[in-house]
């Protein structure tokens, strides 16, 4: 992809399932709401569902067209739910062959934001399958990345995005980003500083998390005036952060957090608890790394 001067595309990987559309979805409706082109992504290096050899083991070459048969099929397919979801959205095509982690994160290069889908996998299954591709993208992604694991359940009014603090510069990037989305949305934004005590205990906790609120309110206090549109909730919450975002996630339109952190649930990048924040959420989980593609 060509480095141009104004905002990359929005970029999703194709499941070339046709059942499985919420990323493709929740993709195309971003680059509605952002008015930016998408690029559809099909990245293969086995043959799809579709494929079935005519005859004992497939040849090479019968296995490589089975491969570009199947994608451009599910490509066009993907193209057509666009077009009839948002005729104005400006769509574009790469079926490339490879891991869908590379393919991606070679896009994510010049991307706005790249969304991907996650299909419920047990820890291991996320780690070790190809079709598995959210966590070696957010470890490399130098844009915001987007798993969505099912389509949205709003059921609470107003609807909402939730935001994790933890006053380093990465949970920082991820306001910005949360701000944006909540604007764009006419969403409320919950921004949320989990605190849980050190396993040696602290000599004064009143102390320790008032150094929280206070680490939490300079995060946001900027970023608020220059979104008045935005009604902001803020709050320190006590607890292990994965059981309490994915709480805070149950009803929301989406989890933002940074990449990396202070140590709180954005540290430990790939770690526990990222790894049970995409787990756990019931929402879509944005990643933000500290610098991105703006």
């Amino acid at each position: 992809m060509a480095h141009t001067d104004g905002p990359g595309p929005i970029v999703v990987g194709i499941d070339p399932d046709p059942g499985r559309r919420a990323a493709l979805a929740w993709a195309a409706d971003e680059a509605d709401r952002r008015n930016l082109p998408l690029l559809l992504a099909l990245a293969q290096n086995v043959p799809t569902p579709g494929y079935r050899p005519t005859h004992g083991r497939p040849s090479w070459e019968e296995w490589n067209q089975a491969l570009h048969a199947t994608g451009e099929r599910a490509l066009t397919e993907a193209v057509a739910f666009v077009r009839s979801r948002h005729p104005r959205v400006a769509v574009s095509e790469l079926l490339a062959e490879g891991h869908p982690a590379w393919v991606l994160r070679e896009q994510a290069r010049d991307a706005t934001e790249i969304v991907v889908g996650s299909w419920h996998l047990s820890a291991a299954r996320e780690l070790f399958t190809s079709a598995a591709v959210a966590l070696p993208l957010i470890a490399h992604a130098p844009c915001p990345v987007v798993v969505v694991r099912e389509p949205e359940h709003i059921t609470q009014q107003p609807p909402y995005f939730v935001v994790g603090v933890d006053g380093s510069p990465h949970s920082a990037a991820a306001v910005d980003f949360a701000f944006e989305e909540a604007s764009l949305r006419g969403a409320l934004l919950r921004a949320l500083y989990v605190w849980h005590p050190p396993l040696l205990g602290v000599l004064d906790e009143n102390a320790a998390v008032q150094e929280c609120r206070r680490l939490l309110s300079e995060t946001v206090a900027g970023r608020s005036l220059a979104h008045p549109e935005v009604e902001l909730r803020h709050e320190v919450v006590h607890g292990h952060a994965v059981q309490v975002l994915a709480k805070a996630s149950e009803h929301a339109l989406g989890l933002i957090v940074g990449t990396r952190g202070h140590g709180g649930f954005t540290g430990m990048l790939l770690g526990s608890v990222s790894q049970g924040v995409l787990h756990h959420a019931r929402c879509p989980v944005i990643t933000v790394p500290h610098t991105q593609n703006r």
